[in-house]
């Protein structure tokens, strides 16, 4: 199933919506008690993802997609982990060394927002913005010293990710969580795809596309560490709980390795996809 938080002419606030046919369903209005969001949607299991796939859905509103706005995909998260180098290309064209275990990091929450939403930074705070279309793995069940062979079965679905990036301060700074966490620079989405949709994630097709030119096309194949040895090689030290967000990695062709470099500029529109699951857009504006 394809699920996402949208927000429906007239309304302020988003709602978890079952997307069918080019139309958002609100899941709440399917049965009685139904989750409004996607955390309470997991944190029902199974049983209630079931009864979600299961109820009739002529009952309620339908609201063609152009006609919503998008919200993150997760809104309330537990924790939002990314991982560094996780393609030897874009470790390579970064100057950068994969180690032997994850670079592990945190996003924090005020970076999150959603698909076709515009993404604001001031000039002053850095002229080297990039782009970094990934994967998204969003955790169903408790993951703790879980086996790589079993890894995948604590996956509840997944997701795009574009883990927008200030390449300055990544590189004066000893840590990435501030450079990747401007407010806006983790956009989401648009939907979330349930884990029985997606067979291997390591045969995805994922791309970018920058006002209009393909620089990112590659495939999850490419991973240094797949989505299985991730989850079971973070959850040795701590317990991934039900909701969190891990970003798994960029492939290579980021514009900060180009000749010229390339950057997000002023009304650009960047665009990062992966087959099957969808393609998540993003406006941007430099202010001051």
């Amino acid at each position: 199933m394809r699920f996402a938080h949208v927000i429906p002419p007239g309304a302020d606030e988003p709602r978890l919506a079952v997307v069918e046919n080019e139309e958002a369903i609100l899941v709440e209005s399917l049965f009685p008690g139904a989750p409004r969001f996607l955390e309470e949607l997991i944190a029902g299991g199974d049983d209630l993802l079931a009864r979600v796939r299961a109820a009739p859905r002529g009952g309620g509103p339908r609201h063609p997609l152009p006609e919503v706005r998008f919200a993150s995909v997760v809104l309330t998260p537990p924790a939002i982990l990314a991982i560094g180098l996780n393609y030897a290309a874009h470790s390579s064209e970064l100057g950068l060394k994969t180690d032997s275990t994850p670079t592990v990091f945190g996003l924090w929450p005020n970076s999150l927002t959603g698909h076709e939403g515009t993404t604001t930074w001031r000039r002053s705070l850095s002229e080297a913005i990039d782009y970094e279309a990934e994967l998204g793995v969003i955790i169903g069940t408790p993951a703790k010293d879980v086996a790589v062979e079993d890894a995948l079965r604590h996956v509840w679905g997944y997701t795009v990710v574009n883990d927008i990036t200030a390449r300055d301060i990544q590189y004066s700074e000893a840590q990435w969580s501030r450079c990747k966490s401007f407010d806006g620079f983790t956009p989401t989405g648009p939907f979330v795809v349930t884990a029985d949709e997606i067979p291997d994630p390591q045969q995805l097709h994922i791309w970018t596309i920058l006002d209009g030119h393909l620089l990112q096309d590659a495939s999850t194949a490419q991973m240094v560490r797949s989505v299985a040895t991730l989850i079971s090689q973070v959850s040795r030290s701590a317990t991934l709980l039900p909701g969190t967000l891990i970003s798994t990695g960029s492939p290579g062709g980021a514009g900060y390795s180009r000749d010229p470099q390339i950057f997000l500029r002023d009304r650009s529109t960047v665009t990062v996809g992966i087959d099957g699951i969808g393609a998540l857009t993003t406006h941007c504006r430099i202010i001051g």
